[in-house]
């Protein structure tokens, strides 16, 4: 089927908070396009149970809040961004405030909550379900502005550059994407003077995620094959707390639970366990230290699981603080005032990806990203809690920003050649991506998880390399459909995750190895060139 140019001033990949972000800023004199993969709000944003981290309270400071997150990336963040970031946190809340999000308060004050790896109280939050309710604000204001078009059921493809220009110029520069209606079927260019990525994480290539099923790498992926670097792909966040139960997947209990109180328990002996792990901060050590101790007894004593319990809190307290958790576990059967909660690690968050400068820019001309799918320089080798939201509010914003700044230089978009479906027919084996699928998250969840060995990252590697040629001839004989467009796209994100696990020779924040168990002196980013 034959595709269509529809022409923007600016396309968006994502409908998360990075994505609404940068299109209400743009909007004021930008004709804007929102492009998501599924619902608008079905990516991370809305799953975000814990809240935003800014300094709003006298006694705390910017110094403290980049002190506490260069702690957290064990060094490896970019000092200039984490100062940028933290330095305009406020200014994010205020415009979360005047978008109607309606934070808890304490008296005339912002409720601030206090979470692992933070030294003051600085968590503005809604309840335990903040994600949700600023979703909903920002997709609120973005339906309601003229300027902004939201396009739901769209996966996108493959980012357009020079090389699908009808007079091909082999350019790298970028002028949108071709994008599948999951209702139609056809492919479609979707062009723009500009472009942003904010298409989210990978944690779908993990087994256990409390990513949504849509977090599947295509931004990370899409920016790679059109040849934009990437970096510090092997930090992957383990959660430490992932609700244990067989029927349902993926709820996340909230760091928040461990700042109030809550401890960590063997099962089998009762033990607090995290005193032999890190006295000092118990509960609230970051998060990579946390998971590893999980999976420490976890492995050691042959458990499925171990206890979260904060049972020993007042139950309204229990209750007040946590009432979607509360009110999701007493419909399991669990009452967490009076019972201890079974919690596993799973796979959280992406801190690596798309490389990009303060501005948003990436390495291509015309492309912009924001969020998860970009390694900004905040999280370094491990993300502090709350900071996520945070980096997709300062830089959504400061993408959006720069292309009003400069947009002079922006051509308009050329003649982009059709999607080309000429050679291609509908697929007689969607079997085969299913089980590629499930091996892919299987042997990435026991070669490169929390502890990881040179032998399991080269297993992982030849597993890539031989479902790699597999995956290339099933896409280049077949259309494309979502789960085909996700299974090329995972895989190419667990080959750039191996890769620079494999280049990493020593133990850091999220990157864990029993070959390499010292820190290197210096720290240094992993960055591939396509």
């Amino acid at each position: 089927m034959a595709s269509t140019q529809h022409e923007y001033d600016v396309l968006i990949i994502g409908s998360g908070a990075a994505g609404l972000s940068a299109a209400l800023t743009l909007a004021t004199s930008c004709r804007v396009l929102v492009l998501a993969k599924g619902q608008l709000n079905s990516g991370s944003t809305a799953w975000a149970q814990g809240g935003i981290a800014a300094v709003l309270d006298t006694g705390d400071t910017f110094e403290d809040h980049i002190r506490d997150t260069m702690v957290a990336g064990a060094g490896l963040n970019r000092r200039e961004t984490v100062e940028f970031v933290i330095e305009n946190a406020p200014r994010a809340i205020e415009r979360l405030v005047e978008l109607g999000v309606p934070f808890n308060t304490e008296g005339a004050e912002l409720h601030l909550t206090r979470e692992g790896g933070h030294s003051h109280r600085r968590i503005v939050h809604v309840n335990d379900a903040t994600g949700w309710a600023v979703e909903a604000a920002l997709l609120k204001a973005a339906e309601e502005s003229p300027n902004i078009t939201l396009l739901p059921d769209r996966t996108c493809v493959e980012l357009i550059t020079g090389r699908h220009e009808q007079r091909y110029s082999g350019s790298g520069r970028v002028w949108g994407a071709y994008a599948l209606d999951t209702a139609t079927g056809r492919v479609e260019a979707y062009t723009a003077r500009a472009t942003i990525l904010a298409a989210g994480g990978a944690g779908r290539v993990y087994q256990f995620s409390t990513a949504p099923r849509g977090a599947t790498g295509d931004g990370i992926a899409m920016a790679w094959r059109a040849g934009a670097r990437v970096s510090n792909m092997e930090m992957m966040q383990f959660h430490p707390t992932c609700l244990y139960n067989l029927e349902v997947k993926n709820f996340l209990i909230t760091e928040a639970v461990r700042g109030e109180g809550g401890r960590l328990i063997n099962p089998r002996d009762g033990r607090r366990f995290m005193e032999e792990y890190d006295p000092e901060r118990m509960e609230l050590a970051p998060r990579d230290v946390v998971a590893r101790a999980i999976d420490a007894e976890i492995k050691r004593f042959g458990l499925d699981y171990v206890h979260l319990d904060i049972s020993h809190m007042p139950p309204e307290f229990v209750s007040g603080h946590f009432p979607n958790i509360y009110e999701k576990l007493l419909g399991l059967g669990i009452d967490m005032t009076r019972q201890p909660i079974p919690v596993v690690p799973a796979q959280h968050y992406t801190c690596g990806g798309i490389l990009i400068d303060l501005a948003g820019r990436t390495d291509l001309p015309g492309l912009y990203a924001a969020g998860e799918c970009t390694e900004s320089g905040l999280h370094g080798a491990n993300r502090l809690a709350s900071n996520s939201l945070l980096e997709c509010f300062v830089f959504g914003d400061a993408a959006a920003r720069d292309i009003l700044a400069n947009w002079g230089s922006f051509d308009a978009p050329p003649p982009i050649r059709e999607w080309d479906e000429s050679r291609v027919t509908d697929s007689d084996e969607e079997v085969i991506i299913k089980q590629n699928w499930t091996e892919i998250r299987r042997f990435m969840w026991n070669y490169v998880g929390i502890v990881r060995t040179t032998k399991r990252l080269e297993r992982a590697a030849h597993r890539i390399k031989m479902l790699y040629d597999e995956v290339e001839d099933y896409y280049g004989h077949f259309r494309v459909t979502t789960d085909l467009i996700e299974l090329r796209n995972l895989l190419q994100c667990a080959d750039l995750i191996v890769k620079s696990a494999l280049r990493r020779h020593e133990s850091r924040g999220l990157h864990y190895t029993l070959d390499y168990p010292e820190t290197d002196a210096v720290a240094r980013d992993t960055v591939l060139v396509p």
